[in-house]
């Protein structure tokens, strides 16, 4: 299909007849102006690919009023979770025929607001956040709302009227701590993330709405979603007075996690033997610990489909009332929380 290096760029008609529809969809496919089907969508960008349509960026820009790109915002690039998320948000931009500015904020709000405004003033189409802090990001993100598609990601902001899809973090933490239960622990640690991010929040808050229902002693240590905290917070964890110690540590991330297994395993605690580890998020490295954590897995594929699509409904439909969508999270079972025969019979019966 290739007409060579040396070759004129194909045109939209050609590559309309390789692939067999009409031209006015191929354009609509490149322009990513309309949202059609993703079959349709890679064939046409293949062919445009492998024939070698080159479309003209800025008269396209200049006839539509779309450069056809989409301002990313994500909170900490060092947590593996986000460019985990990244990946799938550019793969689902790419079968609307968009391109993916990326921007870091670095967990700080000011910054935050400087890479919206970098991001708005480079003429994205519209943007996707994960807000760094539900009351210090709200101006921002109103501000920014004002005058371009937003949608919010994985973490929300109650008071700004965007298009927002986050997971069930309450109906995550649930199933950790069901799944400890049920295994004989009841006395927990939850190490989590100081500040307002929203997942922050309700993670704690439904840890703290189940224990004092259901545990036999309880306590919160907040620090940061780091390693070094779950390393921190491990340790006073097996030094606590024998009264006040846990037989399960509940991570508010899996990177928390990480650290605290760390930490155990270099003071000689036995996991789980001694003491239960969970996580949350399911990043790589969840299933690389020692022993391998059970966490949380977020559906980070529908999470950026489901962005994606909202953001393209709403640069059709400016003034549409704005939709929140919660997804489900699913727990999986490792050798953090039980010994390899167990594992393997409640790994096959994920929830």
């Amino acid at each position: 299909m290739s007409k060579g290096k040396d070759a004129r760029p194909a045109t939209l008609r050609e590559v309309a007849e390789a692939v067999g529809c009409s031209v006015a969809t191929v354009s609509r496919v490149l322009a990513g102006d309309r949202p059609v089907g993703p079959d349709l969508a890679r064939r046409v960008q293949q062919a445009a690919r492998e024939l070698g349509y080159l479309p003209n960026q800025v008269a396209r820009a200049l006839r539509s009023r779309s450069t056809a790109t989409v301002g990313l915002v994500l909170p900490q690039i060092t947590n593996p979770f986000f460019p985990s998320l990244m990946r799938e948000v550019e793969h689902a931009l790419h079968e609307q025929g968009r391109a993916l500015l990326l921007a870091d904020s670095a967990d700080n709000p000011e910054l935050e607001a400087e890479r919206v405004e970098l991001l708005i003033a480079r003429q994205v189409d519209g943007l996707i956040v994960a807000p760094v802090d539900q009351e210090r990001s709200m101006a921002t993100l109103a501000k920014a709302a004002s005058r371009v598609p937003v949608v919010l990601l994985d973490r929300s902001v109650d008071e700004v009227q965007a298009d927002a899809v986050t997971v069930d973090n309450a109906a995550g933490v649930r199933l950790l701590l069901e799944h400890l239960k049920a295994l004989g622990h009841s006395r927990f640690w939850f190490l989590g993330a100081a500040g307002d991010a929203s997942a922050a929040v309700e993670r704690r808050a439904a840890f703290q709405d189940w224990a004092v229902r259901h545990a036999a002693f309880w306590r919160v240590e907040l620090g940061d979603f780091s390693v070094e905290f779950g390393q921190h917070a491990a340790g006073r964890a097996v030094t606590a007075p024998a009264a006040h110690r846990p037989d399960a540590l509940v991570c508010a991330n899996d990177l928390i996690a990480a650290g605290a297994l760390q930490r155990l395993r270099e003071l000689g605690v036995s996991v789980p033997g001694e003491l239960a580890v969970t996580g949350f998020d399911d990043i790589d490295l969840a299933s690389l610990t020692s022993p391998c954590l059970t966490t949380v897995r977020q559906p980070n594929r529908e999470l950026a489909a489901e962005a994606a699509r909202m953001l393209a409904a709403r640069i059709q439909q400016r003034e549409a009332a704005a939709r929140a969508v919660r997804l489900t999270p699913t727990l999986v079972v490792r050798g953090s929380t039980v010994v390899p025969a167990q594992e393997s019979k409640q790994g096959s019966n994920r929830l």
